[in-house]
This record gives structure tokens, sequence and C-alpha cells, in this order.
């Protein structure tokens, strides 16, 4: 009887002793009366602290003192697993951020700055405009665009520059992202004729010529100028470029080198790049696009000329300024944080291949 009173199975004998294995046998029945003191003196002091806790009303019962659960230890492990991860991380972060910033800046895309009033209307005075790199690596200059160039070697005493191999440039792209190095005299005008054109001005209504064709420039030349007040009459030589500025009376371009080795002309292998959008101030913020007057089809027929000279005074140049380099280290930045993860993600991986049993 005393058995069946523990929860024993009807039918089943309890082995001598085991009083405790017959009350554990049952853990879903209550232990009530002297069955409680008995459980107690059989299954010893700890099961006894139990039962008693166990049979104390709610508001009674001590407070745990184990060990805090172990979802709570793992979740403490993950986050200080996951902080320190975030400061090894870090610095990686920051190399891949670098090394992608001097590689915009270097090979894709560069910030500019106006200091001049030379290219105006279309280039305002302390606009900032990006500077294409890639494009002259997929497409060939285009008449009409507008390039930056390095003047070292064109138009000012000096050798000619030449583009270094990849390792140099990246080097020279480093050192100029901190301030050092020679940046060069550079320089911005919009292309007028290709190697081979024959440009020239003035024809009876006073337009600039290129293959005989007029061009139309009232859309981009500086309000009130006229094409140009000084004649020329040229044929562009091979892998050289006819430029000139868009504020015409006051902008030192092509014309005003005329005397030169090149007739005024500038080396294609000093273009850096084609200005393609302002990106400041946010008021100015446009497209530059090839004017129509270039997509006119009979320009790409040739001719022979002679060249004339003249010299002017009072111009401007257009010199550029390379912009602070917080654009391109906020667009390596930007371009790290996805790769940075990607790798953290493809190292994690790899890790848990190796442990055994995963």
């Amino acid at each position: 009887m005393s058995g069946a009173g523990r929860g024993v199975t009807p039918g089943a004998e309890p082995e001598a002793g085991s009083g405790a294995g017959a009350a554990s046998s049952a853990p879903d029945q209550p232990v009530r009366g002297s069955d409680s003191a008995v459980s107690a003196h059989a299954e010893g002091p700890e099961e006894a602290g139990d039962a008693q806790t166990a049979d104390a009303p709610p508001d009674e019962k001590a407070p745990s003192s184990g060990p805090a659960p172990a979802g709570s230890r793992a979740g403490g492990h993950r986050r200080r697993q996951k902080k320190r991860s975030f400061w090894r991380e870090f610095p990686i972060l920051v190399v891949i951020a670098l090394l992608l910033a001097v590689v915009i800046k270097t090979y894709a895309i560069q910030a500019f700055f106006i200091p001049s009033g030379s290219m105006q209307n279309t280039l305002a005075i302390n606009d900032r405009v990006l500077v294409n790199k890639i494009v002259y690596h997929l497409r060939g200059i285009h008449r009409g665009d507008i390039v930056v160039f390095n003047g070292d070697g064109s138009w000012d005493p000096g050798t000619v520059p030449v583009s270094g191999n990849v390792a140099q440039q990246f080097a020279d792209g480093f050192a100029s992202m901190f301030g050092f190095g020679h940046p060069g005299d550079i320089l911005i005008k919009r292309v007028i004729g290709l190697p081979g054109d024959h440009v020239a001005c003035c024809d009876a209504q006073g337009r600039v010529t290129v293959n005989g064709v007029a061009l139309t420039e009232q859309s981009y030349l500086y309000p009130g100028d006229v094409p140009s007040e000084m004649r020329f009459n040229i044929v562009v030589p091979p892998g050289r470029l006819w430029v000139m500025g868009d504020h015409r009376q006051i902008s030192e371009d092509s014309r005003d080198h005329m005397g030169e080795p090149g007739g005024g002309t500038v080396p294609e292998s000093a273009v850096i790049g084609r200005a393609f959008i302002i990106i400041w101030p946010l008021s100015h913020w446009r497209i530059l696009p090839i004017p129509d007057t270039f997509e006119q089809p009979k320009l790409n027929a040739s001719a022979a000329g002679t060249v004339t000279a003249r010299e002017a005074a009072g111009v401007l140049s257009a010199r550029l300024e390379p912009s602070s380099p917080a654009g391109p280290l906020a667009l390596g930045f930007a371009a790290a944080v996805p790769v940075t993860w990607l790798q953290r993600r493809v190292r994690l991986r790899a890790a848990r291949r190796r442990k055994p049993g995963e």
C-alpha cells in the first residue's frame, strides 16, 4: 500500500531500499504528508531541500542561487565575440578602403576644382567636376569633349608627360592622396579638333570651322563672346588635339601657343580624362554632354590648310587643382564595407569546414 501511495505502478514490486527510485519514477505525482518526510530521509539533503521548496507557497520560495541559464551565457559570449571580431576587422576595413580610394582616384574617377573663369559659363569659378579616367580606354576622344590634361610639356617648357606603368601610377596616386608629389600643371578645355582635322577661323559669318563645316557654338560660349578674335588655320598633327576654352575672350588655349612646337596643339598622351559632371555646388549640378554641333556627319571629312600665329595677353588658362581626397575616401569606404564582409564570410566558412564533424 505504501508503494501505491508513492505513485508506484500497481503490480510492480519496488526493490528493497529504493525509496528514492520509487519516488522519482513518477515525477508528475505530487508528494504529500508523511511521504514527503520519508522521501526527504531517503533521498538526502539536496533532494530534501528541493522537495521542501516545491511544497512551499510561491511567495516563500527562496531565490535560485544556481548558475545562469546556458542560453544567457551563450548570448553574452556571442556579444563579446562579435565586439572583439569588429575591432579585429576594423583595421582591415580601413586598409581596404584606403587602397580602394587610391585605385578609384588614380585609375577611375577624380574630382577637380575650377579656379578660373576661362570655361564660363559651362564651368563657373569654384565648381567641382568629376573626371572620368576610364572612358578613353574604352573609346577615343570626341570633338566637343571637355578634357582635363597635363600642361607640363604641352604648352609649358618641359618634357611631354608620359604615363608610367600601373605600379608607378598607383604610387603617384597614393602620394598625391596625402599631398605629396607633383600634380603637374593641370588644365581643362574643350576639344575642337582631332588629329588630321583642319581647324580654322573664321568664315564669312565669323564662325570656327572644322573640315570646312561651321560650328554653331552659342549653346556653350560665354554670352557676348565671339567664336574667336584671333585668326588661325591649322591641320592638327597626328596624336594631338586642338583645344579651346568656352570663355573665348579670356581663355588661354591653343590659339595662344601657335608659335610653339605642335602649333598650339596638345598631345593626346597628356589627357587625364573627360569632365562629365558638375557635383558642387548642388545648384550647378548637371551632366556635361557633347554639344549637338559636334554631331554633324560632315565633320569627319579631312582637309588641308596652313598655320598662322598671333599673340594675346591677359588670358586665363583654367588651371585645375585636385579636390580634397574626401570623395575618393568616401567611395573607398563605401566599397570596402561589402568587400570586408565578403572576405569575412569566406574566412568563417573555411574555418567551419576545417572543424571535425561539421
